[in-house]
This record gives structure tokens, C-alpha cells and sequence, in this order.
């Protein structure tokens, strides 16, 4: 309210300002990452599972009315990314090995509480093992599987191995590689989602309008809750949508606060645009696949949804063989992202020292993820995921007279 709905009045604005960068490097400017490589840091963290499996849970728990409440908390939830990365940004402050922003440091340094502070790093750094890490790995394990009847500790040494290549090299190998895997393995998972919906392309305004009727009536999809209201669409589609963009949870702007830019807004800009290409782009994408094929209607929930609808809409084992390649990639691209939060949030803790440390023992627990090991440790990692949004909304909900005055600073209005 305070922004004046700066999602929907200046969208434009950050779309050109986008383009304009995509190709830029921002040398000269404070900062370790380019602009863009910030944000497919940010999106190799959030377009995962939840993009593939969590929309049709969404759909299960909720039915297809979830799928506007999502829409509805995405929107929303611009407006909190492009906050929490312009204060990391505005509060971020140079470190031993480079620079290092986040919510921790606006905690600190802007709203003099020490104490949260302390508490989003620890939230961050054992929430990132299990969410982060060994959830991943098993995602990638089980689909590699499922697939190709290869063994989980194969698949896990694999990745640990791939992972470490990467994650060892620090935020600036991890922005290259992930700016590189992100557009394709978006494109990949999207291809085959278009040519589904070019083939089933009569079934399109009926899924809409089934999404918007359900919104405010109920309708559960086959399987779901019996008689699922607009209560239930509402409570999974804003769950699943925070789940899959992350907005509020301050993570993502630790990538983007370390990116090379001359004005805190712009990279909030950037911070927008990710959450509309999460949600608004391929969270819907994946919905209206899994309504104009029927698959939302089969009683099947998560992943195994999905693999339905695009084996319905594409020949052979072609459908499967897509979301499992798609399930291994995102999987991948997130642990890489989480690493590095978790790494952050840890440094705070002991100072800014133990990074290294923290890239090791990533490394090897993610074969532990990959066979299944410490499972009690998921459901932890999940409460506080949660419990690091806390902080987080404390902090912007404080500091949002700084940030009101710099976008104005920036945008004049």
C-alpha cells in the first residue's frame, strides 16, 4: 500500500529496464554478479519442484481455484521481493571475500535488532541442508530412478561430485552456471508444455474460467477434499505460491544483494520480474496443462500428476521423460542457489568466517538426501524455512519508510 502497487504501476518499467541489462555486466559498479546472473541465481532457487509438483498439490488440496488465489499472492508478493532486495541491497556491506547482504544485515544495520538478525541467519543456515539440499537430492534421486533404474547413492555421488565442482567456486561460479542453466531448463520444461496446449488449445478458456469459478465458489479436483470451498482454494493457493516464489522469506535477496548495480530499485526491478516468471509464467503454464488434459481430475497428486498430464498430451514416453529431465535440472539449480544462502546466513554467525567449511559439509550430505537419510531433518528444515519469513516481514514492515523514501528517490513517484 505504501508503494502504491509499484507492481502494477512500474511492471513496464522494470520490463524495459530488464532489457535493457540482460546482456549488461554492470562492470564498475559495486557488486560481485551481473544484474541478470542475480536473478537466475534467485530463480534457480525458487523454480523447482514446487513448479512441477506443488501446483498440482495446489490443485489436489485446493482444486483449480487455488490456481487464482496463487495468482493473487504472487502479485502480492512482488511487491515484498522487490522490498526485501532493495533493502539488501541498500544495507549490504563488504566482507572478507567480496560482499554480503540479506536480511540479516537490514536487521541489523537499518532496523537495530541484532537479535532477529541472529535469528533469520540461523533459520537460513539449517533450513537450507534440508530444503535446500537433501530434500533436492532426493527429488533428483527418486525421478533418476523412477526413469532410468539408476540407484539413489549413484545419483547422489553424481551430484556431490557436479555440485562441488560448482559450489566450491563460490557465488561467481554459481551465477555463471546457473545463468546458463536456467533459461534452458525453462525453455526445455516449456516446449513441452506448449505443444500440449497448442494440442488441446480448444480446452484453454474453459480451464480459465473453471479457475476463476472455482475461486469464488469451490470445486475440488478428483481425489481432493471432498467438496473443497473457496476457503480451501484460497489457503493451499496462497501456501503453494509462497512455497514456489518465495517472496517474504528474504532468501532470494541475499543473491540479488551482491549484484553489481547503481541503485537499489533497479535490482528490486529484477526482484518483480522473478516472481512473475515463477508463478505467473510457469506456475500457470504447468495449471492450465493439468486442467486441458483432464490429468487435474485423475485423483493422482504431485509430480505424479503432472507426469500424467503430459503423458496425455504427448506421444509415448516422450511426457515423462520431459518432467523427470526437468525435475533433475530444477532440483540441481535450486541446491546450487541454497548453498550459497545457507553458506551467507552461516558466515554471519560465526563472523564471517566459515564459509568454506559450510561449502564442504554441503557437498557431502547431499548423497545422505539422495538415499533417504535423515528424513526427521526435512520437516525441521520446513518450520523453519517458514520461521525465517518472521524476521524477515518484521523488517520491512519496519524499514519501509526507507524504502518508500528510495524509491521515490529513484522513480520520483
Amino acid at each position: 500500500m505504501r508503494l502504491r502497487l509499484l507492481q502494477g504501476r512500474k511492471f513496464a518499467f522494470a520490463l524495459r529496464l530488464a532489457l535493457g541489462e540482460i546482456l549488461g555486466s554492470g562492470k564498475g559498479k559495486a557488486g560481485e554478479i551481473s544484474p541478470f546472473q542475480a536473478l537466475t541465481t534467485a530463480l534457480a532457487a525458487t523454480v523447482g519442484t514446487g513448479n512441477i509438483a506443488g501446483v498440482a498439490t495446489a490443485i489436489f488440496l485446493g482444486g483449480p481455484g487455488a490456481i487464482f488465489w496463487m495468482w493473487v499472492s504472487a502479485f502480492l508478493g512482488m511487491a515484498t521481493k522487490y522490498s526485501e532486495i532493495v533493502l539488501a541491497v541498500f544495507y549490504r556491506t563488504k566482507v572478507k571475500e567480496g560482499m554480503a547482504g540479506g536480511p540479516m544485515y537490514f536487521l541489523e544495520r537499518g532496523l537495530k535488532l541484532p537479535l532477529l538478525a541472529l535469528l533469520f541467519a540461523l533459520f537460513g543456515a539449517l533450513a537450507a541442508f534440508g530444503i535446500g539440499n537433501m530434500v533436492q537430492a532426493n527429488s533428483v534421486a527418486d525421478a533418476v530412478r523412477a526413469t532410468f533404474g539408476l540407484p539413489p547413492l549413484f545419483t547422489g555421488l553424481s551430484m556431490a561430485l557436479l555440485g562441488g565442482l560448482v559450489i566450491l567456486g563460490g557465488i561467481r561460479r554459481i551465477a555463471v552456471v546457473t545463468s546458463a542453466l536456467i533459461p534452458a531448463m525453462a525453455l526445455f520444461y516449456l516446449a513441452g508444455a506448449f505443444l500440449i496446449l497448442f494440442t488441446f488449445r480448444a480446452e484453454i478458456p474453459a480451464a480459465f474460467g473453471t479457475v476463476f469459478s472455482a475461486a469464488f465458489q469451490g470445486h475440488a479436483a478428483a481425489g481432493g477434499l471432498a467438496g473443497a470451498g473457496v476457503l480451501a482454494a484460497w489457503r493451499f493457493g496462497i501456501a503453494r505460491g509462497i512455497f514456489t516464489n518465495e517472496a517474504g522469506l528474504g532468501s532470494a535477496s541475499i543473491a540479488h544483494a551482491v549484484a553489481r548495480t547503481s541503485h537499489p530499485v533497479r535490482q528490486g526491478m529484477w526482484g518483480m520480474l522473478e516472481v512473475f516468471i515463477d508463478t505467473h509464467v510457469i506456475c500457470t503454464v504447468t495449471a492450465l496443462v493439468l486442467l486441458v488434459t483432464g490429468a487435474a481430475f485423475s485423483g493422482l497428486e504431485g509430480a505424479a500428476m503432472t507426469v500424467e498430464a503430459y503423458s496425455r498430451g504427448l506421444p509415448g514416453a516422450t511426457g515423462q521423460y520431459i518432467i523427470a529431465v526437468s525435475l533433475v535440472f530444477f532440483a540441481f539449480s535450486t541446491l546450487l542457489s541454497w548453498s550459497y544462502y545457507g553458506e551467507k546466513c552461516f558466515e554471519y554467525l560465526l563472523g564471517g568466517r566459515g564459509g568454506k567449511t559450510y561449502r564442504l559439509l554441503w557437498v557431502l550430505l547431499i548423497p545422505v538426501g539422495a538415499v533417504g537419510g535423515l528424513r526427521a531433518v526435512w520437516a525441521l528444515a520446513d518450520i523453519l524455512n517458514g520461521l525465517m519469513a518472521l524476521p524477515n516481514l518484521i523488517g520491512l514492515m519496519g524499514l519501509s519508510g526507507v524504502l518508500v523514501r528510495l524509491t521515490r528517490e529513484y522513480l520520483g513517484s
